[in-house]
């Protein structure tokens, strides 16, 4: 990515003016993390082989990162949550910056995203020179504990430029501390529930707005970064209320301690040693990835995107939940739902990556009636607002049922050629080819339909290119049928004229039953 023009001895700094650029843009840290990790995916890699165990968090994990979303860990103490933000930044490739800026400029900035001592030189690359920054330099962490306060989050002032004759108010005698020094890299807020609450809404304009206001300096300075903030449950001490607005900003997940023979590797791998010699190199950072790789190659049918907004939309009604989802929790789900699919090496969303989605993007965004959250065992509550999350989307199935899509179907042909399809034993990994699909008449003719049906039922101008071409895509043509299938299935089974027992591996979302 980077060619040097005068190749000089250089220690891990690398600080040249000789860098050549010419070929590099600049991109965001979300951008770098998803295009990694869908590198890694498609090369068959773990993405977080650091971490043992616990597959469905670390999916979750996972999940929120291809969606540009903010993971929230929440667990007891001693699980992992640290190793799990510091190794998110082995995934981070190296990236030039301008020397000595403690906020990690990058030197083909425009001046107004610059800081204030870069800002202040007509060409600061070629003043300061250019530094290449790994990603283990580009990690910051914030303790939380009831002393962590404005300064240590923020930054303070510079006593020693006061008193050389600065003003107070000038924005160059102020030094940045936890969140600027994760400029362009991992924020890694440790505890946040123990940070007193007034403190903690300092973070919302940084999720929200990416930038940090510093009303004292009349200053605002964008912020380019990932946050992975880790807590304990409610129920522990030292735990202050999060906010509702940055509570709606992050993905809760729930991190458990590794299953006992997990654990068990685990304490054999990182038992002290002696005489081991030097450690393994670390693996060589990755190169940034290319747009080609950052960009969405997935698609959810007409009838995938309608369960995702109903399912939310019946979160706002249910009778166990007090705090109603949000609008972004509709924007969340069905980034998720996607990202479930990308995660998968496939091209179209189902049902199960629909919930997968849905589970994600509701935890943090739903509020439980007190009666059903039990502050002694975290892991039970989150497994109910996930059994909550397959409830909306059996109410959004059961509202499916008046979409049309069995509309002039042979309902005595439907069933039977369905249950023949799914019979227990076949394998279809997600997939119904067309040659298998034309041996049941019925059943192509009702998927057809539902094909056709995809006209009007969202804006043209609101689809991306490749959701626009879906219905026409041959080679996402068996993932587009298997999805149809797996509705058709659902609703089928709620219109009872197909059981459940006839269905294989079909995904079902199921009816909540207190």
């Amino acid at each position: 990515m980077f060619d040097w023009i005068a190749r000089k001895s250089y220690s891990n700094k690398v600080i040249s003016s000789s860098l050549n650029l010419d070929g590099y843009e600049p991109m965001p840290v979300a951008h770098q993390l998803r295009g990694v990790i869908l590198r890694r995916i498609g090369q068959g890699q773990p993405v977080l082989p650091e971490i043992d165990g616990r597959e469905e968090m670390k999916a979750d994990v996972i999940r929120a990162l291809l969606s540009g979303s903010y993971p929230y860990l929440v667990s007891e103490e001693g699980t992992g949550k640290t190793r799990l933000a510091r190794s998110l930044t082995r995934l981070l490739p190296p990236i030039p910056v301008i020397a000595g800026c403690p906020y990690h400029d990058d030197p083909k900035w425009p001046a107004e995203l610059l800081c204030p001592r870069c800002k202040a030189s007509k060409n600061p690359a070629k003043e300061f020179g250019i530094e290449l920054v790994g990603g283990q330099r580009r990690f910051s962490r914030i303790q939380g504990n009831e002393y962590t306060n404005e300064a240590k989050v923020l930054g303070l002032k510079d006593i020693q430029a006061i008193a050389q004759g600065r003003s107070p108010s000038d924005p160059r005698v102020f030094t940045g501390a936890g969140v600027f020094r994760a400029n362009r890299g991992i924020l890694m807020i440790d505890e946040l529930p123990a940070i007193r609450t007034k403190v903690q809404v300092l973070f919302h304009p940084i999720l929200e707005e990416k930038k940090a206001i510093l009303e004292e300096y009349n200053w605002q300075h964008p912020l380019d970064l990932i946050l992975i903030a880790t807590g304990n449950p409610q129920g522990f001490s030292h735990v202050n209320e999060i906010p509702r607005p940055l509570l709606d900003r992050v993905e809760l997940i729930y991190m458990d301690l590794p299953e006992e023979d997990v654990e068990k590797e685990i304490m054999l791998k990182e038992r002290f040693r002696v005489n081991q010699g030097h450690e393994a190199e670390l693996e060589a950072s990755p190169p940034l990835p290319s747009p080609s790789e950052i960009a969405r190659g997935v698609a959810a049918p007409w009838w995938i995107m309608d369960v995702v907004n109903k399912a939310v939309r019946y979160s706002r009604i249910c009778p166990h939940v007090e705090k109603k989802a949000s609008i972004r929790a509709t924007n969340k789900a069905i980034d998720h739902t996607y990202a479930s699919v990308e995660m998968e090496g496939k091209r179209v969303a189902g049902l199960r990556h629909a919930y997968h989605g849905l589970r994600l993007a509701l935890r943090g965004r739903v509020g439980l009636r007190v009666d059903l959250i039990d502050f002694d065992n975290a892991k039970k509550t989150f497994k109910l607002t996930d059994d909550l999350a397959a409830d909306f989307m059996w109410n959004a199935v059961e509202d499916m049922r008046g979409e049309g899509l069995l509309d002039n179907c042979e309902r005595d042909k439907l069933g039977p050629e369905l249950g023949s399809l799914l019979a227990e034993g076949r394998s279809l990994d997600g997939k119904v080819p067309a040659p298998l699909l034309s041996q049941y008449e019925e059943l192509s003719r009702t998927i057809r339909a539902m094909n056709r049906m995809a006209k009007g039922r969202v804006r043209s101008d609101l689809l991306s290119e490749v959701e626009a071409g879906l219905y026409h895509n041959r080679q996402a043509a068996a993932e587009l049928n298997y999805s149809a299938v797996e509705m058709l299935a659902n609703i089928c089974i709620h219109e009872r004229f197909l059981d459940q027992s006839q269905i294989g591996s079909i995904f079902i979302p199921q009816k909540f039953k207190p």
